[in-house]
Formats: structure tokens, C-alpha cells, sequence
């Protein structure tokens, strides 16, 4: 457990740097987008409220009120999303082979160590995980505050106050990365700690095999893909199907930690009997 806990340490102060500049980069974009959303907004009071003398209910009637609605759908908002995840799901693939590909091939330092080398495996899938989640607590801490930037920027009148649920609700990606009920969250997850797996064992066994690895390696995904949809499969074909929703749940969900524990052991056996030092 301690040399997991160092290596899971190690990680993480290797992507330090990297998951700093994404917390930059979502803050400084989605509170500009705010700015300059509520701006705009702002801009258009002044020309047809002041200067051109509109009702407040017409003007409301022609442009709607202010909200987190209006940008919470728009590229200032789902830009920075989109673009950390797609840097974790490069990072997901990098943080195996940077230590290949390295200047000192630095996994060989990594497998020489006195530790059982599954601690490597974990202490990356774990890292993966941890970045993931502390992104979507970023976000999550951000709307709120995105949502009194454009209140004090918008005068009253004009500004709808969205409750913390509505901003999530209305948020499909969110609704995704953050659900409301807890069985939910631990699904989403679960899901996600898997697909990172299988991508890990795919990794070891190119490592492993070179280019018959890649073979090998989408292969056994499309193996586990094929034992995880088999009921829904098997229910397409017959056009029957013989459980309860319920009773599929369980059953997909009993597949889910099978191909989990499969992809573990797949992966032990890679690291400890077909990489060499």
C-alpha cells in the first residue's frame, strides 16, 4: 500500500503542471464567456431601454431575460469541457508511453522497482480517475459563482437567478459527468474506470507484443464489448427478452465487474510474465 500510495504521488506530480494550465484555461474561458455574454446583454439594454425608450415587459417580450441559460449551451461553457476531456482521454494513452518513449525509457526504472508491478497499473488508473473527478468538482464550484458574476453584472430586472439544480439540469453534458442520485454516479464511473481499464490492458498488450499486440489488444476490447452487450445482443436476435429491466440491470452490471476483474488479471499477467526488463 505505501509504494501504491508513492507511485500514485508520482502520478500525479508528473501531471501537476498539465492539469493546472487546464484549470487555467476552463476558469479564465467560462468567465470571460460570462463577461462578455452579460456585455452584450447589457449593450442591448442601454440602446433600446435608455436610448430608445422600450418598455421593460417589451423588451423582455423581444429578448428574454438574462440567465446561465445563455451560455451554458454555448462553446464559452461546453468549449473547456470538451477540451479537457479530450486532453485526458490523450493522457489516458500518454501516461503509459511517455515512460517507453522518454528520453531514459523511464519504465524500466518503474518495473525494476521492489513493488509489485499491479502497483504501477493502479497508481496510473487511479491517477486518471482523480483528474477526472476534480475536474468535475472545478465545474460543478464554477457555475456558481458564473451565476452571481452575470447577476452583478446584469441589472435585476433583466436577470433570472437559476437554482444550482436547474443549471445542472439544463446542462446535458453535466447531467452526464455529475447525476443527482448517488446509484448514478457510482454507474457513470464504474463505466468510466472500466472503458480506462480496457484501454490499460490494450496498452500492455501492444507493449508486450509490438504489432501483433494491436491485434491482440482490439481484439480482447472488442471481446469485453461483446461479453458486456451480450444480453442486449442476445435480446436483439431473439426479439424476446426473458428478464425483468431490473434483472438485466444486475446481470449487465454482474458482466461489468467480470470484464473489470478480467481486464485486472489480463493486465497482471502482461506486467508481470511478457514485459521485461
Amino acid at each position: 500500500m505505501k509504494n501504491y500510495v508513492k507511485l500514485f504521488n508520482f502520478e500525479m506530480g508528473r501531471f501537476l503542471k498539465g492539469y493546472l494550465a487546464l484549470v487555467g484555461f476552463t476558469v479564465i474561458v467560462q468567465v470571460l464567456g460570462a463577461v462578455i455574454t452579460s456585455r452584450s446583454y447589457t449593450n442591448k439594454i442601454n440602446e433600446h431601454v435608455y436610448h430608445e425608450g422600450m418598455a421593460i415587459d417589451e423588451f423582455l417580450s423581444q429578448f428574454g431575460d438574462m440567465s446561465m441559460y445563455a451560455i451554458i449551451h454555448s462553446l464559452w461553457i461546453q468549449g473547456p469541457i470538451l477540451f479537457c476531456i479530450s486532453v485526458l482521454l490523450i493522457y489516458t494513452l500518454l501516461i503509459w508511453y511517455r515512460d517507453w518513449f522518454g528520453k531514459n525509457t523511464f519504465i524500466y526504472r518503474l518495473l525494476m522497482l521492489p513493488t509489485e508491478r499491479m502497483n504501477i497499473f493502479f497508481a496510473k488508473l487511479t491517477t486518471i480517475m482523480v483528474m477526472v473527478l476534480s475536474l468535475v468538482a472545478l465545474q460543478i464550484m464554477l457555475l456558481p459563482v458564473l451565476n452571481k458574476l452575470m447577476g452583478s453584472l446584469v441589472p435585476e430586472a433583466y436577470f433570472m437567478n437559476l437554482s444550482f439544480k436547474e443549471m445542472i439540469s439544463g446542462f446535458n453534458v453535466l447531467t452526464i459527468l455529475f447525476p443527482f442520485s448517488f446509484s448514478n454516479f457510482m454507474i457513470h464511473y464504474g463505466l468510466g474506470l472500466l472503458a480506462v481499464s480496457l484501454i490499460f490492458t490494450a496498452i500492455l498488450f501492444e507493449r508486450s507484443f509490438r504489432l501483433k499486440g494491436i491485434v491482440y489488444g482490439i481484439l480482447y476490447i472488442a471481446l469485453s464489448l461483446l461479453i458486456l452487450f451480450s444480453p442486449v445482443i442476445m435480446i436483439a436476435i431473439t426479439e424476446t427478452s426473458y428478464l425483468y429491466p431490473l434483472e438485466l440491470f444486475y446481470f449487465e452490471l454482474i458482466l461489468c465487474v467480470l470484464v473489470f476483474v478480467m481486464s485486472i488479471l489480463t493486465s497482471r499477467f502482461l506486467l508481470n510474465k511478457k514485459i521485461t526488463v
